[in-house]
Order: structure tokens, then sequence, then C-alpha cells
């Protein structure tokens, strides 16, 4: 028996797949130093775990970081963060910021709430894997992300385009990286409330308030009396994705 137990079916699910797409897209490498972008949601915190499990399974050293930037509306939510990364022997960087309060005040004109929180976040994201010499920055975006994404960019870009697996950044300084890109929304909720993860509460005002939540609204609809029509939607888009970022790597 390995030192994290017996896996569920959903567990099982989420590591298998894990593996699979950081494989055929060549994630990481021997040495990678990965900044794991925790936000304290089910999808980070279901990443940080399962990238602490395949790092003991990888047949070379990869290195992890647990990287919170607090958007400031709970000074204290990510607290339950800080516990299970000194539990699991996980590196943690974790920072209050104002980010989520100035995103809804007057300095905030043009942008919605949470696309400038976002860009704040990630460009101090971008800042710490610079200042602790991080290789990778991953993100727990799901295959409900990367469909809504899509369909996103179509409606208001013109563009067929969703999330990619494994992207270069700053002349190829840092790589993103999207190892939970296969898993459905489902399997990750379940396979976290299994775990017992220390998921807090998204204490945003703009929460479920936002364009991608109706876009998700939408799809939802077009598929909740059809099963084939999602795993059609889900299977060509994510078939399409990881396709391009194999060609790139």
């Amino acid at each position: 028996m390995a030192s994290w137990g017996k896996l569920t079916f959903a567990q099982k699910q989420c590591v298998s797949a894990t593996g699979k797409l950081m494989q055929r897209t060549g994630m990481v490498e021997s040495g990678a130093r990965v900044g794991v972008a925790v936000s304290g949601g089910v999808d980070s915190f279901l990443m940080l775990k399962v990238l602490t499990i395949r790092q003991a399974i990888m047949p070379f050293p990869v290195e992890l970081m647990a990287l919170h930037v607090n958007p400031g509306f709970d000074p204290k939510a990510h607290a339950a963060l800080g516990d299970w990364c000194a539990a699991h022997g996980v590196a943690l960087h974790a920072e209050l910021t104002d980010y989520g309060p100035r995103a809804h005040s007057e300095e905030n004109r043009r942008n919605s709430p949470c696309f400038y929180c976002s860009m704040l976040r990630r460009k101090r994201l971008f800042e710490l894997c610079r200042d602790y010499n991080l290789s990778h920055l991953a993100f727990g975006h799901n295959a409900d992300d990367n469909v809504v994404t899509f369909f996103m960019n179509i409606f208001q870009n013109g563009r067929a385009e969703g999330l990619s697996a494994n992207e270069p950044f700053f002349g190829g300084n840092l790589r993103v990286i999207r190892p939970t890109m296969l898993l459905e929304k489902s399997v990750v909720i379940k396979a976290a409330r299994q775990w017992a993860l220390p998921i807090w509460e998204n204490t945003c005002p703009s929460n479920g308030a936002t364009k991608r939540t109706e876009v998700h609204e939408w799809l939802r609809q077009t598929w909740k009396n059809d099963r084939r029509i999602k795993n059609n939607v889900f299977n060509a888009i994510i078939r399409q994705q990881v396709d391009l970022t194999s060609k790139k790597v």
C-alpha cells in the first residue's frame, strides 16, 4: 500500500488522468520547480493533492511549492491551507492582498471585477515564480473550464480556442501548466470530498455572477437531456487542445 493510502475510483481517475496528460504533453522534467497556484477552491486544492501523489510516482525529482494570493475578502481564509501544507510537507508562500476590494472599487472602471482581480493575482503569481526561481506555474483548470473558455472565446473574441495544457511564457523561462485539464468537475468534487480537503468558501461578492457562469449554465441546459452531447463536446475540445499542446512540445 502506498503512503497516501488506498484510493477510491474517483481518486484513481484524478491521479491517472493527470499522469496521462503530464506524460503526453511533456509537462515536467527532472529538476522542475513547480509553483502550484492554490486559491482554496476545490479545483486548485484537488490539483495540489494529486500533484503530491504524482511527485512520489515520477521517476525523477520534482519540487512543489504552493502559492496562495489571498484577494482580501477574508484575511484568515487560507489558514487551513497553511495547516494542510505543514502536515503534508509542502512548501507554501501565502500572502494577503487588497486585489478583491480594489477590483470592486472606482479604481476599476473598465473591466469586470473578476477580470481585474484575476489579472492582479496572476501578475503576482508570475512575480513569485521569478522570485523563487520556479520553472513551472500550475493552474487547476479542469475539463469544464476548458469547454467554457472555448465557447467564451468564440462568443467574445471570434477564436476557436480553449486552454493550453502546457504553454511557455517569458521566452520559455516559465511554463504555465494545467495538469488536471482532463478531469470533469464532478470527478474533481467527488475526489476532493473523499480526501476531505479543507476547501473554504469563496466570499467574493461577484462569485456566481459572471459571464463565465452564464456560459456554463447555457452549456448545462444544452446537454442536460442528452449525455452524448456533453461527451462529444468535451472530447472534441479536449482532443483539440491536447493535440495543439503536444505539437508545441
